[in-house]
C-alpha cells in the first residue's frame, strides 16, 4: 500500500512525488519476499515451506532482470522521479523505441505477480496452493488482496514507464489526465487476464531456465546496447 503513494495518476495528482520515487518503489515492492517466506515457514508444513521457497526464488530471479530494464528509462528521462519520466514521453512513448524492453518487462511482471504461466507456488504435483495452503478466512483474504493489488500496481508501473502515464498520444492535451491513465491501466490488466486464459503453466525448471538463461542475458544485452546508443547520441 505504501507504493501506491508514489503513483502519479495525473499531473500533481500524487500523494508523494519523491525525486527517487522509482528506487523507493522497487525497494518497498521487493519486501514482499519476506512475507512469503515467513508465511510458509510459520505454517509448520513442508508443502507450505517448499511453496514459499519456490515463490521467493522466482521473485529474486526476475527482479534482477526488471532492475536492468529500468536503466535505459532512467538514462533517457534523466530522472528517477515518476512524474518526470511520464513528462519526458510527451513526444513519443517509450514502448516504441524500447519495444524489446517493453515485452521483457511484461514477462517479468507476470513472473513478479505469480500469474499464469508463472504461478509456480501452486504445484500441481503436490495438489496444494503453495505458501498459503494452511491459511483460511481473513488470512487467506489478505494474501489474495496483496496479490491482486500487486497486479494493479505493476500494471500502473508499466503504464508510467512505457505507455506515457496520463498523457494522450500525439501530444493531444484535451484527453490527458486520470481518465487516460485508467484506460491504459485497464488495457494492461486485460492483458494479464488474457494471458491467464491462454497459456498453460510452466514447470519450475522451465521457469528458472527462462529467467536465468534467456530473460537475464537478453535484458543485460539490450541494456548495454541501449546505454551505448544513448551515450553516443548525447
Amino acid at each position: 500500500m505504501l507504493c501506491w503513494s508514489l503513483i502519479p495518476f495525473s499531473y500533481n495528482i500524487v500523494v508523494s512525488d519523491l525525486n527517487l520515487g522509482i528506487l523507493f518503489l522497487f525497494a518497498f515492492s521487493s519486501l514482499g519476499v519476506y512475507g512469503i517466506i515467513m508465511s510458509g515457514w510459520s505454517s509448520n508444513s513442508k508443502y507450505s515451506f517448499l511453496g514459499s521457497l519456490r515463490s521467493s526464488a522466482q521473485f529474486i530471479s526476475y527482479e534482477i532482470s526488471m532492475g536492468l530494464l529500468l536503466i535505459p528509462i532512467v538514462l533517457i528521462s534523466e530522472s528517477f522521479n515518476l512524474t518526470q519520466i511520464v513528462l519526458s514521453q510527451s513526444e513519443i512513448f517509450y514502448f516504441i523505441p524500447f519495444f524489446p524492453f517493453f515485452i521483457l518487462f511484461l514477462i517479468t511482471a507476470l513472473a513478479e505477480t505469480n500469474r499464469v504461466p508463472f504461478d509456480l507456488p501452486e504445484a500441481e504435483s503436490e495438489l496444494v496452493s503453495g505458501y498459503n495452503v494452511e491459511y483460511s478466512s481473513i488470512g487467506f483474504t489478505f494474501f489474495f488482496l496483496a496479490e491482486y493489488s500487486n497486479i494493479i500496481l505493476m500494471s500502473s508501473i508499466i503504464v508510467i514507464l512505457y505507455l506515457g502515464g496520463w498523457l494522450f498520444p500525439f501530444n493531444i492535451n484535451i484527453f490527458s489526465g486520470a481518465l487516460c491513465f485508467s484506460i491504459k491501466l485497464l488495457f494492461i490488466m486485460f492483458f494479464f487476464v488474457w494471458i491467464r486464459a491462454t497459456l498453460p503453466r510452466y514447470r519450475y525448471d522451465q521457469l528458472m531456465n527462462l529467467g536465468w538463461k534467456i530473460i537475464l542475458p537478453l535484458s543485460l544485452g539490450f541494456t548495454l546496447l541501449s546505454i551505448f546508443l544513448i551515450l553516443l547520441y548525447i
